[in-house]
């Protein structure tokens, strides 16, 4: 989808900001990786579209979402643009997260950006986890489980290979899981994860 066709989507004030990050984004390119350089040309078709294919999930939008490993903002920055819902948005590179705060500074997102490891983070559980392209299932879930509020959701922007992940996490964790079929990536999906808990060995 791109960006004259995401424009019936969102406000015009919406969509000044996301023109302004896309802007940034490409400009802080040129010195750090933050997308490959192949996909400067078509950033809203290939990370900010599949990014807001979360915000049409939450709807009501839940109190407040941590996104792992944001790197240069999608998911977790994009979503919380669009839908005004607060985030954490967790990144252990400092340049990724000095990039994060310029955009949440420029675009008024109501992000809080993290400059640490996922594991050392310091959070109250969230209602919302997401994730994009992070790692594979086992990590990333033992990565959001004590990052998830009791009755939360994880949503993550996953590739081809997920049912052979979803089959190697099945021995370590016990969840409910939908796949959602991506709009921008084909053979990509949306797993919505819920009911999450590890599976307790025998005594």
């Amino acid at each position: 989808m791109k960006r004259d066709e995401l424009a019936a989507l969102v406000s015009r004030e919406t969509l000044t900001a996301l023109d302004c990050f896309a802007a940034l984004l490409i400009r802080w390119n040129r010195t750090i990786n933050l997308i490959g350089r192949s996909d400067e040309a078509t950033v809203w078709e290939r990370h900010i579209a599949d990014s807001l294919q979360l915000a049409a999930l939450l709807v009501p939008p839940p109190g407040r979402g941590i996104d792992l490993g944001s790197g240069a903002g999608f998911p977790g920055l994009i979503v919380a643009l669009v839908t005004g819902m607060p985030f954490d948005l967790i990144e252990a590179d400092q340049r990724k997260a000095a990039f994060l705060r310029q955009a949440a500074r420029i675009t008024s997102a109501p992000v809080t950006v993290h400059p640490t490891r996922i594991e050392t983070v310091s959070l109250p559980p969230a209602p919302l986890v997401t994730a994009r392209a992070l790692t594979s299932m086992p990590r990333l879930l033992g990565l959001a489980a004590p990052l998830l509020a009791p009755e939360g959701v994880c949503l993550f922007l996953k590739g081809g290979r997920i049912e052979q992940e979803l089959t190697d996490s099945a021995a370590q964790w016990h969840m409910r899981v939908e796949r959602i079929p991506s709009r921008t990536a084909p053979g990509a999906c949306i797993l919505r994860i819920s009911d999450l808990h590890r599976v307790v060995s025998p005594a």
